[in-house]
């Protein structure tokens, strides 16, 4: 990672505090072993516990969720031979503003508040995105991965891993979609060229724990995220109740979920997209695998029309997914200082 710029250092407000927050609950976690047996004898159950972790919370995690624990142990070690990997090689798949799929490292600027370095592939190579940003800009661009020639079972790895992630996914989606009243499949179709990705994060040591984060406090733009953390932790989620920064406990295997901004407008606010961050650790480095479940690039997002009725009216006026995540993605590549493209601009 470099030396420290004495910029990085400066305070600003996504510095986590130094008081620690007293933990009095915790995000659910939800056995999903019923809804994978064809019994289904708890599913109802299930629902309402998803339903209720969604309006709750915005986060719950899942045990017994079908992914193979050999599988994801295997992407694990393989992201770390990476990330200990020599700069150049890394430097070689490194993404730009042309392909943002690839390795990237944070740099130490005072704009910059991120302690951590990631590799991004997407899970449907090649994926058709907009352009640009550009309302009436019909064009479209391919993005492709790129994909390191070290370890050698890497990209196998990673593309096996997201498959299976992927069905988790897709069983989330059905679980989330019942627990708003409507078909399991209701959303499906919106994903059949999804512009999903995942992604391999690495924190390391941090000199100034206590003056950095892994990943400054942000919303997920998504329909959903699923991540993989490790035994060290280091997430934290905003509660809703208080506004406290509520660590989240990892559990053994356990996959966290988190509904994105999509699900915000989908639900039409009955569930809300929760800010979370990272806090980077002094002593020990830090794993991390989401899974970023997005539609394809010409889903037009809004409120769904069964939540919709005259006591509760549309709050979000129709955009276009693609338009929306090449805006996010130009200005997080850029890390201008202006605000980033939100929902609420959409906001009725």
């Amino acid at each position: 990672m470099g030396e420290v710029d004495p910029a990085f250092v400066q305070a600003d407000e996504h510095r986590p505090k130094l008081k620690p927050v007293e933990v009095v609950d915790e995000i659910p976690v939800i056995d999903l072993s019923d809804i994978l047996n064809p019994t289904h004898k708890n599913t109802q159950q299930v629902i309402s516990d998803v339903g209720r972790a969604c309006e709750t919370w915005g986060f719950f995690q899942v045990v017994n969720h079908g992914v193979p624990v050999e599988l994801r142990r295997r992407v694990e070690a393989a992201a770390k031979k990476f990330f200990d990997g020599p700069l150049e090689e890394k430097r070689k798949v490194k993404r730009d503003e042309v392909n943002a799929m690839g390795y990237y490292e944070s740099e130490h600027t005072k704009n910059v508040r991120d302690w951590k370095e990631v590799f991004d592939f997407l899970v449907q190579d090649p994926t058709q995105m907009p352009a640009s940003h550009e309302p009436d800009d019909k064009e479209l661009r391919i993005l492709t991965n790129q994909w390191p020639l070290f370890p050698d079972d890497f990209r196998e790895a990673c593309e096996e891993y997201a498959r299976e992630v992927e069905k988790l996914a897709y069983k989330l989606l059905e679980l989330i979609s019942l627990s708003l009243g409507v078909p399991a499949n209701r959303l499906n179709g919106y994903f059949k060229d999804q512009t999903s990705l995942l992604r391999l994060n690495h924190y390391p040591q941090c000199p100034f724990p206590h003056l950095a984060l892994g990943v400054g406090r942000h919303k997920d733009a998504g329909a959903l995220t699923v991540l993989a953390q490790d035994d060290v932790g280091g997430l934290e989620v905003r509660r809703k109740s208080d506004g406290e920064w509520i660590p989240v406990t990892p559990t053994p295997d356990a996959y966290i979920i988190n509904v994105g901004d999509l699900f915000q407008v989908w639900s039409n606010d009955k569930y809300e997209s929760v800010e979370h961050r990272v806090v980077v650790n002094s002593t020990k480095e830090r794993f991390s695998i989401p899974f970023f479940f997005f539609p394809s690039h010409n889903t037009i997002v809004k409120p769904l029309e069964e939540l919709v009725n005259e006591q509760s009216p549309a709050k979000y006026r129709e955009y276009n997914w693609g338009k929306f995540f090449v805006t996010r993605n130009r200005s997080d590549f850029k890390k201008r200082d202006v605000e980033n493209i939100q929902i609420y601009h959409f906001r009725v």
